[in-house]
């Protein structure tokens, strides 16, 4: 058992190996999106100049599907700015691009609010009051969905309709280093439409081609809760929402858009 999402690859750059930790639902040699957006996540914030600012968006747009394999990530600043920065950042396997990310970084200050301007709400029943979910049956013994532990406090994957579960990593997203606030909430935010889905697994596909979160503030502690909800339409296009806690409010909001098909 592998005993971290990514193994860096021993060259002391930015090349990593991902593990069978990181295996999707969808394919067993693919990747579930919630790691590589944490990965990207590493090196957004890890990128020189962010004393004084918080990561305020990330937007992933998930070009390929990702192989369980070697993949190596870059950052740079595209936007300089005293209050505000644009960071890029990539993802992908030799010269093919797999996964692209944008992010906002906004400066912080101390600002007096009254308690009714403040963005809050209180957080869904605590990890400790839910429950284990069932999940759908992958064929995997390993992957995603183990690396993960899971506590669902409303619903569940193979209940159809909106979910709230609660997350927390079972490991470390690159081996020997403790994840962050920002990595801890990217790995979790992409698992929207998975656990709020209102079409079976085994006769559609639900899969999203981006991943974009908005955090008005970084996540507390080790859970974070994602409260989701489905929208599919005729079309085939479909959209999932989700609000963010963590153990005492609201942190922000995600959103995919969606691709569904039939089997």
């Amino acid at each position: 058992m592998p005993d971290a999402f990514y193994e860096p690859d021993g060259s002391g750059g930015d090349r990593f190996l991902a593990t069978e930790l990181t295996r999707g639902p969808w394919d067993p040699g693919a990747q579930h999106a919630g790691p590589p957006a944490a990965l990207l996540g590493r090196a957004i914030e890890r990128l020189d100049g962010a004393d004084g600012f918080q990561i305020a968006r990330v937007t992933c747009e998930i070009l390929r599907p990702l192989p369980i394999g070697p993949v190596t990530v870059s950052a740079r600043l595209a936007r300089p700015g005293r209050s505000v920065q644009m960071i890029e950042a990539s993802l992908g396997e030799g010269t093919e691009e797999l996964m692209l990310a944008r992010a906002w970084r906004i400066r912080t200050s101390a600002l007096e609010l009254a308690e009714e301007h403040a963005a809050s709400a209180p957080p869904p029943p605590g990890p400790e009051e839910g429950e284990r979910p069932e999940f759908f049956d992958t064929g995997q013994e390993v992957g995603y969905h183990t690396a993960m532990e899971w506590r669902s406090v409303e619903g569940s994957f193979v209940e159809p309709g909106p979910a709230t579960v609660w997350m927390r990593m079972g490991h470390p997203l690159v081996a020997g280093e403790e994840p962050t606030p920002l990595q801890r909430v990217l790995i979790a935010a992409d698992v929207g439409n998975g656990i709020s889905a209102v079409l079976d697994l085994r006769s559609h596909l639900f899969i999203n081609v981006d991943l974009s979160v908005h955090l008005e503030r970084l996540p507390a502690g080790e859970w974070v809760c994602v409260d989701a909800e489905t929208f599919p339409q005729p079309t085939g296009i479909g959209t999932a929402e989700s609000v963010l806690f963590d153990e005492s409010g609201r942190i922000g909001r995600a959103a995919q858009s969606l691709l569904i098909s039939e089997r």
